[in-house]
């Protein structure tokens, strides 16, 4: 494994997933100088959190041919609105916050709710308190 700064990572990688958590460090963390530096065609994917993401430089990047696509799950303002121009372009697919709902994620919080209903029925202390 060899470990690169943040710059050589987005100018080396061909796909860039975010998976990082919303901090003041974060927030706007791939915005125009980000998108600059990603390698010409690259794909950037966003499954974290919205704000990670500069939309507007992300649309100028995709229709430029800076990057060559991206797929996104989560957004600043949800649920976009109908007029967003992100909504217009080819190389952009778009999922409603849903990319960890695959089924077996579905059955397992199921099955989680359905212990800790259980659980409190009979008088248990839950496994997940929240």
């Amino acid at each position: 494994m060899e470990h690169v700064a943040p710059g050589d990572l987005l100018a080396r990688a061909d796909v860039v997933s975010l998976h990082a958590r919303v901090t003041p460090e974060t927030s706007g963390f791939v915005g125009r100088d980000a998108l600059a530096r990603m390698k010409k065609g690259a794909f950037l994917i966003n499954t974290a959190r919205g704000p990670l993401v500069d939309y507007r430089a992300l649309y100028d990047a995709l229709v430029s041919g800076q990057i060559g696509g991206a797929m996104l799950d989560t957004f600043a303002v949800e649920p976009v609105p109908p007029d967003w121009p992100l909504l217009q372009l080819p190389n952009v697919t778009l999922t409603p916050h849903i990319a960890g709902a695959s089924v077996r994620t579905v059955s397992v919080a199921a099955e989680q709710v359905a212990e800790e209903v259980r659980r409190f029925l009979a008088g248990e202390p839950p496994l997940n308190p929240c």
